[in-house]
């Protein structure tokens, strides 16, 4: 048996010993601790990122003269980049080792957010905004990677619990952060933050960072399958994407899930003809790890997609700033940091179900919560929702990936990684775009009623048309030669319409937690599969 597989299964108290293949640890150098805190400024750039430019959007339209098509390319290529990509980044971070991956996707992100800053339109703009989305899917699997292969199994959900208050906090300030640079410096400021962010991560990787690898890593690359996976992917996430904007109804959406699923069944069945596949499918024999990657999906398709409209409804119904937005949403970026680590400690005691289950009570709670906003709700209100939303997912963060990454053995740990961050974005895309679909039809089939009924004057079908798809985002469809009490009503007719949706898309959320609680239930501890054991022993 070999010392890496002797630490898997005994998780002694100290640094793992070195695998085969790896330097040994000296001072600082392999220091679990440190290492945490170096994986952890690198992940704070690629968390902070994915919400952090929804604030300077429109000063990039502005600046740019972007249409409005060109402003969701922003966005949409750096998710299709990150979330395509993530699992065979993992895969080449099993390969050629955690610490080397993790410092390319560091200095790969870093440079491609200097260029969007030196950027002077909206092609630029949008091409190095794929660069960032590999770069950044090389580095977040590589991060969980380190963890796992440096922490001994005793302090591993500790050590998750820290990673995740760090991307829990940076997603969650994006908002407050973004505001406050585009207001007072530039749009360009979001971007070049993250340049002295890298050079930080860089100079502690190349210090701290030991290089580890599995005895058993991988030799060869599954060329064909790493195509087929990414092709699905890319079918899948763009279908959730494009979704709102063809209809869920249209030929092209189903055509591109139909691909999606072509796509992932031919690559489940190459995955059991070649030598070395990319995703061993006997990995998922592993019932918590696959329980695990549901968790996750659900996890953010209520996480993501609920809080999607609370953004709209603190900017545009109840008139707030983006900056004082984001203060509102502080109880919840504040229970994820202090429950995070919190629940690194419970689930290290107790095991993850319990934690797990709760968790996701507690974002059913939330989120029922949450349908029951109104137009005169008050901060304290808001806070107590919000608040308890942070307390529910910090375990579930925490808890669902160290069960996919400790029941995954040490040689496919970045593939572990990988698989628990392409379950958040496709979570995420998918809990938009389902809840999207919500709302809209909850508004198209009551904005005509109540319009009537407030006596205002009949649309067109093309104006009703137009003053839905703004309902939807909490805007109301006043012209500026409106009269002052006409669009008074408009405005109350408005914001009651997307109310009542955000309480469905909300209740819809709520169902999809609440079924999450079943499926935590499934999980167990991370095994820490033997590394010389192969998959076919999970």
């Amino acid at each position: 048996m070999t010392s890496q597989t002797t630490i898997d299964k005994t998780g002694s108290g100290g640094a793992p010993s070195t695998p085969s293949g790896s330097a040994p640890a000296t001072g600082l150098r392999g220091h679990p601790w440190f290492t945490l805190i170096t994986v952890a400024v690198g992940v704070m750039m690629v968390a902070l990122d994915g919400t952090i430019v929804a604030i300077a959007n429109p000063a990039i339209a502005q600046d740019l003269h972007a249409s409005f098509a060109d402003v969701q390319w922003i966005t949409n290529a750096y998710f299709l980049a990150l979330a395509v990509s993530l699992i065979t980044a993992g895969k080449l971070g099993d390969r050629f080792g955690h610490r080397q991956t993790f410092l390319i996707g560091v200095v790969g992100f870093a440079a491609a957010s200097g260029a969007i800053g030196l950027s002077d339109t909206i092609p630029l703009v949008v091409t190095f905004r794929v660069f960032q989305g590999l770069f950044g899917a090389l580095l977040m699997p590589a991060a969980l990677g380190l963890l796992r292969a440096t922490f001994p199994a005793e302090k591993l959900n500790m050590a998750i619990g820290i990673w995740g208050m760090v991307i829990g906090a940076s997603t969650a300030g994006g908002p407050i952060l973004g505001g406050v640079l585009v207001e007072h410096v530039n749009w360009q400021s979001v971007f070049f933050i993250n340049v002295p962010v890298g050079i930080v991560a860089v100079v502690l990787g190349v210090m701290i960072l030991l290089d580890h690898r599995a005895e058993n890593a991988p030799r060869s690359f599954d060329v064909l399958g790493i195509a087929l996976l990414s092709a699905a992917m890319f079918c899948l996430v763009w279908a959730l994407i494009k979704a709102p904007e063809w209809g869920w109804g249209d030929g092209k959406t189903w055509l591109f899930i139909a691909a999606s699923v072509a796509g992932f069944a031919l690559f489940a069945f190459w995955e059991t003809k070649v030598k070395e596949p990319l995703i061993p499918l006997a990995l998922f024999r592993s019932v918590p790890l696959s329980a695990g990657v549901v968790l996750m999906v659900l996890m953010a398709i209520a996480f993501m997609g609920g809080l999607f409209f609370v953004t709209f409804y603190l900017q545009n119904v109840h008139g707030m700033s983006p900056v004082d937005a984001g203060l509102h949403l502080l109880p919840l970026t504040g229970m994820m940091i202090v429950g995070s680590p919190l629940a690194g400690a419970l689930i290290t005691k107790a095991g993850p179900r319990i934690p797990l289950a709760g968790g996701m009570a507690f974002t059913a709670l939330a989120m029922y919560g949450m349908s029951t906003l109104e137009k005169g709700t008050g901060s304290g209100v808001m806070s107590l929702w919000f608040a308890l939303l942070g307390l529910g997912l910090a375990p579930v963060m925490v808890g669902a990936t160290e069960v996919i990454v400790g029941n995954a053995p040490m040689e496919l740990s970045g593939v572990a990684g990988g698989l628990q961050q392409a379950a958040m974005q496709i979570g995420g895309s998918l809990g938009t775009a389902v809840l999207g679909a919500v709302m809209a039809s909850k508004v198209d089939n009551d904005l005509a009623g109540n319009w009537a009924d407030a006596g205002l004057p009949k649309l067109t079908p093309e104006q009703l048309g137009q003053a839905s798809e703004a309902v939807q985002v909490g805007v109301a469809p006043v012209t500026k030669d409106m009269p002052e009490q006409l669009a008074a009503k408009v405005t109350e007719v408005a914001h009651d319409t997307f109310i009542s949706g955000m309480s469905l898309a909300s209740l819809v959320a709520a169902g999809v937690a609440a079924v999450a609680v079943l499926v935590a239930f499934l999980t167990k501890r991370g095994a820490n599969a033997e590394a010389g054991a192969g998959v076919g022993h999970i």
